[in-house]
């Protein structure tokens, strides 16, 4: 196992019910300094583990762990940290509560507070819903958090972005005729119409138009379909997802007891200095809903990801776009902090 696990008890959900043994898993790279301020958390997006963000980590680069201690928290939901998957009756598979970002982001703050006695973060970054988890961080904490980089992740699912999201869900309520007493009966073969179905909005019409999937070895696009998206969705189980689509279709920075669902509000109370990276061409996290967000919080400098890699821009695949998200990232966290 290389990663740790930080026991949260029995936690109380926004939601109302009570999660019991519930559990964040977390690997940490670097070593904390004496002052306790030399820290990054790294939340992971829908479906990713801990290992998919370590393409961002490394010595030279902008999350150094020579620098740097960096904190990189599991999603519940993934499998991981607690998950229909891992949890045990009466809330496994189809009966795990509904967990939300600000869920997410209370529990690593007390990952943070209480294992470590950090009380300062240099920076809270992340891709797609590890993109949402730093805003919210950005909103829920803003005297602790320095900075914040999001990047092909918006402040709050739009209504672009759960209609995305929805066509996933579809197609796996369809596999059991939208009738949810028989979900536990979804296997990870029902998970290949959710690939297929993603598929159209992970990458940019450019990038299959100029066959960029030739790059990464695949000869047609049939090919590419059956040996990355049906492959990588398939390695997932169909309860984990569905609880990770419910966490990322109710996604929203303001809908709690702080801001009251006034997203305007809770953009404007992030202190934090921010560089917000849509990719250009995502088709589902907007350049223009993300042009919004970083226009209403006092600190952020707008700085979209220019690729044909759509969403993906941000997944550490094309290395144009890693360099450019690591020079902002080297850019950011040269500069001081406000006062």
């Amino acid at each position: 196992m290389d990663y740790e696990i930080f026991d949260l008890g029995d936690v109380t959900l926004q939601s109302g019910v009570t999660l019991p043994g519930a559990f964040l898993a977390y690997k940490t790279y670097g070593t904390l300094n004496e002052k306790k301020d030399n820290v990054i958390v790294y939340p992971t997006a829908f479906g990713d583990t801990h290992v998919q963000n370590e393409w961002l980590i490394g010595n030279g680069m902008a999350l150094d762990p020579q620098k740097y201690f960096i904190i990189v928290p599991n999603l519940l939901g993934n499998g991981l940290s607690s998950s229909p998957t891992n949890t045990p009756p009466p809330f496994d598979r189809a009966h795990f509560p509904q967990v939300t970002i600000y869920d997410n982001v209370q529990f690593q703050h007390r990952l943070v507070t209480e294992k470590f006695g950090i009380h300062k973060i240099a920076l809270v970054v992340g891709w797609s819903m590890g993109g949402i988890q730093s805003f919210q961080w950005g909103a829920s904490y803003p005297d602790m958090v320095e900075r914040i980089a999001p990047f092909a992740g918006v402040a709050k699912t739009w209504p672009q972005t759960y209609l995305v999201l929805d066509g996933m869900k579809a197609a796996l309520m369809a596999a059991v005729r939208f009738d949810s007493s028989k979900l536990n009966q979804l296997t990870s073969a029902d998970m290949r119409a959710v690939g297929r179905v993603y598929a159209g909005w992970g990458l940019s019409d450019a990038f299959y138009r100029e066959e960029l999937y030739r790059e990464l070895g695949f000869d047609s696009l049939a090919g590419f379909m059956a040996g990355v998206w049906e492959d990588s969705f398939m390695k997932m189980d169909p309860h984990n997802v569905l609880a990770m689509l419910w966490t990322g279709q109710n996604a929203d920075i303001s809908a709690n007891p702080a801001y009251n669902g006034d997203f305007d509000k809770a953009l404007k109370s992030i202190k934090a200095l921010a560089c917000v990276m849509p990719g250009s061409t995502d088709l589902f996290c907007k350049a223009d809903d993300n042009e919004y967000e970083a226009k209403r919080i006092p600190n952020a400098v707008f700085s979209p990801i220019k690729s044909i890699w759509g969403h993906f821009a941000g997944r550490g695949i094309n290395r144009a776009d890693n360099k450019f998200i690591d020079d902002n990232l080297k850019h950011l966290l040269e500069l001081g902090t406000k006062a």
